[in-house]
């Protein structure tokens, strides 16, 4: 019956590329030239966070980027699907401030993609939570709708309220020091039963330095959680 109704939808809308309108086998793919044009992250990367290392670098099976091997890291895994430029952020920013939401399939199932060979045990997948006073102005949280899929993914549960977001400007260019400064204390644990003793896995659009993760694994380890993983779309990619 559901394949039925995806060829009469397929009949009726013929699936396109959401960038640039060719025609794709399904709703929510990328056309060949699209895909390609995405810097994708791929090994060498860091085993730890996702940093990609130049292709031609051989640095064995499980390395560390600099960040990682000095403990600055205490996640578990971080995982990005593709470096954050010029391309990814013409779909990235639509979707996060203007309610392109067409580009949400595509952004989800990379994000799946690149965490296939972790095979994570997943309890919780959790959306990087948004302040009520940024959720209200922009009408949704972007973090949010990408999630959905990928606890659906890990049969995992979507956690949107077991913590919660106080409002603090954006971090505009702030360097690394001063986004970790910035994002001190703006959660806060509404439901640590929920959580005490699970596998969660954070989601967000874009990671720029990490702060946002590092301040809510900070958080939720405090609250018992056993380990915490996260992944973005697009990361910023600085030089080491």
């Amino acid at each position: 019956m559901v394949k039925l109704f995806n060829q009469f939808l397929n009949f009726v809308f013929p699936p396109i590329c959401p960038i640039c309108g060719d025609a794709v086998e399904s709703h929510g793919s990328l056309c060949a030239k699209c895909w390609t044009g995405f810097n994708w992250i791929s090994n060498p990367k860091c085993f730890k966070c996702g940093y990609p290392f130049p292709a031609d670098l051989d640095l064995g099976q499980h390395p560390m980027c600099p960040h990682c091997a000095a403990g600055e890291n205490d996640l578990d895994f971080i995982r990005s699907a593709c470096v954050y430029d010029d391309v990814s952020k013409n779909i990235m920013l639509p979707f996060k401030h203007a309610s392109a939401l067409k580009y949400q399939t595509i952004m989800s199932r990379a994000m799946i993609n690149v965490l296939r060979d972790l095979n994570l045990d997943v309890d919780i997948v959790m959306p990087v939570p948004l302040a009520w006073r940024r959720l209200f102005k922009r009408g949704y949280n972007q973090a949010t709708l990408l999630a959905r899929p990928i606890a659906k993914h890990f049969n995992a549960v979507l956690d949107v309220d077991s913590v919660s977001r106080k409002y603090k400007p954006d971090m505009g260019h702030k360097n690394a020091k001063q986004r970790r400064e910035n994002v001190r204390g703006v959660f806060k644990i509404l439901n640590p039963d929920k959580i005490r003793g699970k596998k969660i896995l954070l989601v967000d659009d874009v990671m720029t330095s990490g702060a946002t993760f590092y301040e809510l694994n900070r958080i939720l380890r405090k609250a018992g959680v056993s380990a915490v993983y996260a992944v973005s779309f697009c990361r910023v990619v600085h030089t080491i």
